[in-house]
């Protein structure tokens, strides 16, 4: 809620105002702001007390700081000088910007920052001539986080449960009042109190009685917002909430330490440790998807919820717990934070159980309430009646998924709540118990947990629904254009600015209550290359304290306004080597696979490389991209530095036969190797982005391949995540063969595309064409390939519990032997080398030859030596290696359920590997 209350409207203030005659910013010469010339650009950079930076700026023109206050227009000269060097260095992309003393004092600057602020220039004639207005995040940072014992020291922002009281604290230097509104537990408004302001830390601040714990609350704040160009009254959250109602709404006065938000042995709990990063074997688990279509629970209430954890004898939990005792050792949760997308209200929302009589009551504009069909029918029922070769499926799944149960969850709201559409109570604490009872099970059953964090953006900014941080500190939070002003948005949505210092701590003391509060065990960073290294550093070093084993990782991609360090040196790929913060790696991934399809058109296979993905096989549509040598030979170069953790400087002999390093082995523009330790590396061929690694594969896979070599190639490329160096991450349902029917990015569209049956009767491909907004131009692809596979591309019951029971083989061979998780660079050098390499390899093959017989410390007590084929070709390869007669298939494959696998076999150092397997041999030690 906001109300405007600026008494008079910002351009009769302008076209009525004078120059002051302030000793600190009399200008005489410089004339009253035009509104009618106003620009809306932001070319102006408040840096610091005594520093603007201007865009465009001309040498002779006569600058003016202004701004507009009851009192009139004041203004402060600006006089030209030389950009100081340590700005060019903080801030590259303002380099070229020309820079201008402010002269004034603190206390005046201060409260110029609530006002409307403008840089203008006027000719000799006091003609304007042009006008900009400022960009103040950096001076903001300067006035109140630059020296000790100001806002960024403060450790107890939000509302803090204390012995005696309780202490409210609002960063909001800005704002011009601040007040809290107090509600009862029916959000009745019990009362409004005025906050008081520390104009050295912008802070405002506000004691209660003890009492009052469990209060609900919001801010009543009166700030000048950009977005209107007026003073408005805003009603908000907390940045800092704890505790929220329904749909977010409020926030509550809550202590993390009372035993009412805890559930019964909360502190006795299993804490699983973790003795190296490279232990991780991590599972990435939607909290909706794992259960929302789980008819083994015994509790519906519990569906797509936090509680689904509980259930030990669902579907889910027993896969699960297969899974462990294989080695799976993390579950890594999607968002799980509260979200801004998704009504929490109980039965407000759709899911595949909701009746066509429920969902018409309340969207009776939807398509398929105007047909004459019996209103007891599911919507589940609907779509099943639908032919799967139309696109009825996913239109009716479009019209309904702004008011459904789902979403991944990347829209941050509140980013230290549980969110509540997971709760089956989402009001007040009851969802914080429901989160740690999940926490809490998954402890006790062995598994470490990791969650998903999005700092980078916000679901909404400005004045929207949504929005937080931008209403409190108006353009603070968000990291806007230099020029222009507007918000960036190459994340998707509306980007934070972590590289200012109070997005920073919030981003932290957010960490440390997940890790101190909900025993957190580790952080997967939505586009973390997005965030300052630094801040980055400084947050591991924060959550450390509380648990010195956490584990960070994230998307370390390079793009954006903030690409190649433009903005600060980013949390990418290329920068965190040797800071054991992992990055995924699209390297191992593109060369097992092939790269992710997301041109759409009849030329899809051409275009996207189709085939170069070692895991396919060659067809009719993509032999003349697998016929081009150097290129298949570079992704068997790529693929191998990937094996070893993409380590920059492990020696390879190279396709062209030279001996080179990972670093020197090319991927694009960038190099294949960029790591210097295994733990900077994350292993993935299938995550929740882009097609699932099934659908993937159909789109390369030969048309005349049978399903059970569909199958063997979908394991194969899970091989190599798995028994590569640095730390496999593997997409729930993969192993499952999970298929979200060719749908590239399922964000939103409803369980229908996103099911997983733990039950392994089926994989739900081929359930509708994919949602048009996102695969329109694929259809014709999709439709040719359905119609040309014949069957073969729809795996059986049979076919998925093979695949699973595989998967758990790999699974057991990593966790089982160190040598697949070594822990330095120095180890994996001095211990792994590369057979088949070079311009004459045999093509479709890789031997990994791991040798641990070293005369320093020896890593494995069992295995002397490990030899790993992998045959990606359609055909049996044999491969001879010297003094290797010892070695014999692991003897989890050779009593395994693979009958093609127990055909490898090794003659006195002559092995034979089946088409389309990966083999480990062993040697035992003597």
């Amino acid at each position: 809620m906001n109300k405007r209350h600026l008494i008079l409207p910002l351009a009769l203030l302008a076209s009525a105002c004078q120059p002051s005659a302030d000793n600190n910013s009399t200008f005489s010469t410089i004339a009253p702001i035009n509104i009618d010339q106003q620009s809306s650009d932001y070319g102006a950079h408040w840096i610091d007390a005594q520093t603007m930076l201007l865009a465009n700026s001309d040498v002779n023109g006569k600058y003016a700081l202004a701004t507009i206050t009851g009192k009139g227009q004041q203004n402060i000269k600006l006089v030209p000088k030389a950009m100081p060097q340590w700005i060019k260095d903080k801030h590259p992309h303002l380099a070229e910007f020309k820079a201008f003393e402010v002269t004034a004092s603190l206390d005046m600057i201060k409260q110029w920052l609530k006002q409307p602020l403008f840089i203008y220039d006027s000719n000799t004639n006091a003609e304007q001539v042009s006008v900009s207005r400022v960009q103040i995040g950096e001076v903001i940072d300067d006035l109140y986080t630059s020296n000790e014992n100001d806002a960024n020291e403060i450790a107890d922002f939000g509302a803090t449960v204390g012995k005696n009281q309780i202490s409210i604290k609002l960063w909001a230097p800005t704002a011009n009042n601040v007040s809290v509104k107090l509600f009862n537990q029916d959000k009745s408004l019990d009362k409004t109190l005025a906050m008081t302001e520390d104009t050295n830390s912008g802070v405002w601040h506000l004691d209660l009685p003890k009492a009052t714990v469990g209060k609900f609350y919001q801010y009543q704040i009166d700030v000048f917002h950009p977005a209107t160009l007026q003073v408005e009254t805003i009603t908000t959250t907390d940045p800092y909430s704890l505790s929220l109602s329904t749909n977010s709404k409020h926030s509550q006065i809550i202590s993390l330490d009372d035993a009412s938000t805890q559930p019964q042995g909360w502190s006795e709990q299993a804490l699983p440790e973790l003795s190296a990063p490279e232990d991780a074997i991590l599972y990435e688990v939607h909290v909706r998807d794992f259960s929302a279509t789980d008819q083994q629970l015994s509790n519906e209430a519990h569906r797509g919820k936090f509680k689904a954890f509980t259930e030990t004898n669902s579907s889910g939990m027993q896969h699960l717990q297969t899974l462990k005792s294989a080695g799976l050792n993390h579950i890594h949760l999607l968002p799980a934070f509260d979200i801004g997308t998704v009504n929490e209200e109980i039965d407000k929302a759709f899911d595949l159980n909701s009746t066509l009589t429920d969902i018409c009551q309340s969207q009776p504009s939807i398509s398929i309430c105007i047909k004459e069909l019996d209103g007891t029918m599911s919507l589940a029922q609907v779509l099943e009646s639908f032919d799967p070769k139309t696109d009825d499926a996913q239109a009716l799944v479009t019209e309904l998924k702004t008011v459904d149960k789902y979403n991944w969850g990347y829209d941050p709201f509140h980013y230290t709540v549980p969110e509540g559409s997971y709760a089956v109570n989402p009001d007040g604490s009851a969802r914080i118990v429901e989160f740690r009872e999940m926490v809490q099970h998954l402890h006790n059953l062995g598994f470490r947990v990791i969650m998903d964090v999005v700092y980078n953006h916000t679901h909404q900014a400005r004045l929207e629904p949504t929005a937080v941080l931008d209403k409190i500190v108006p353009n603070y939070y968000q990291r806007l254009h230099p020029i222009s002003g507007l918000i960036e948005q190459s994340t998707c949505c509306d980007n934070t600015a972590t590289e200012r210092v109070m997005m920073e701590k919030l981003m932290i003391d957010s960490l440390v209550v997940w890790a101190r509060d909900y025993k957190i065990d580790g952080f997967r960073f939505d586009l973390m290359g997005h965030q300052p290294k630094d801040a980055m550093l400084r947050a591991r070093e924060a959550v450390r304290a509380f648990d010195p084993d956490t584990y960070f990782y994230g998307e370390g991609w390079n793009f954006g306004e903030v690409a190649n360090n433009r903005q600060f040196v980013q949390a990418s790929q290329l920068e965190l080597g040797g800071t054991e913060i992992g990055t995924f790696t699209d390297r191992l991934r593109d060369a097992v696979r092939g790269p992710g399809i997301s041109v759409q058109g009849d030329d899809i296979r051409r275009n996207q490389g189709i085939g170069n993905g070692l895991a396919t096989a060659p067809n009719e549509l993509n032999k003349g991209n697998t016929a081009n040598a150097p290129d298949y030979l570079l992704l068997m170069d790529q693929l191998r530095i990937g094996l070893i953790g993409n380590l920059a400087n492990f020696p390879i002999t190279d396709r062209l036969d030279n001996q080179v390093t990972g670093k020197d082995v090319p991927y694009g523009s960038q190099p294949t190797g960029y790591a210097l330790d295994p733990a900077d590396t994350i292993n993935y061929v299938s995550k929740h982005d882009n097609q699932s690694l099934w659908d993937n594969n159909q789109y390369r896979n030969a048309i005349e391949l049978t399903t059970e070599q569909r199958v063997r190639l979908h394991n194969q490329s899970l091989s190599y995540a798995i028994l590569a160096q640095g730390i496999p991450f593997i997409h729930m349902g993969s192993e499952l063969l999970r298929s979200k029917s060719y749908l590239r990015d399922s964000y939103d569209y409803s369980d229908w595309f996103n099911r997983v049956d733990f039950n392994k009767q089926q994989n739900y491909y081929h359930v509708g064409l994919p949602p048009a907004e996102k695969d329109h131009a694929n259809w014709p692809l999709i439709s040719y390939l359905i119609e040309q596979n014949k069957g073969r591309d729809i795996p059986s019951s049979e076919d998925i519990q093979f695949a699973s029971r595989i998967f758990n083989e790999f699974l057991a061979i990593r966790s089982t032997s160190p040598l697949f998780k070594m822990t330095s660079a120095e180890q994996i050098t001095k211990r792994i080398k590369f057979l088949n390499t070079g311009s004459n390899q045999q093509q479709g093959l890789i031997a990994m030859h791991i040798k641990d017989n070293q005369t320093e410390r020896q890593l494995d007590k069992k295995f002397s030596e490990v030899l790993v084929f992998f045959n990606s070709s359609p055909n049996k390869q044999t491969f001879s290696v010297k003094n290797a007669a010892r070695f014999t298939l692991h003897p989890v494959q050779a009593n395994g359920i693979d009958t093609q696998t127990k055909l490898s076999t090794n003659n006195a150092g002559q092995f034979s590997i089946p088409a389309f397997t990966t083999a480990v041999f062993i040697k035992e030690r003597t």
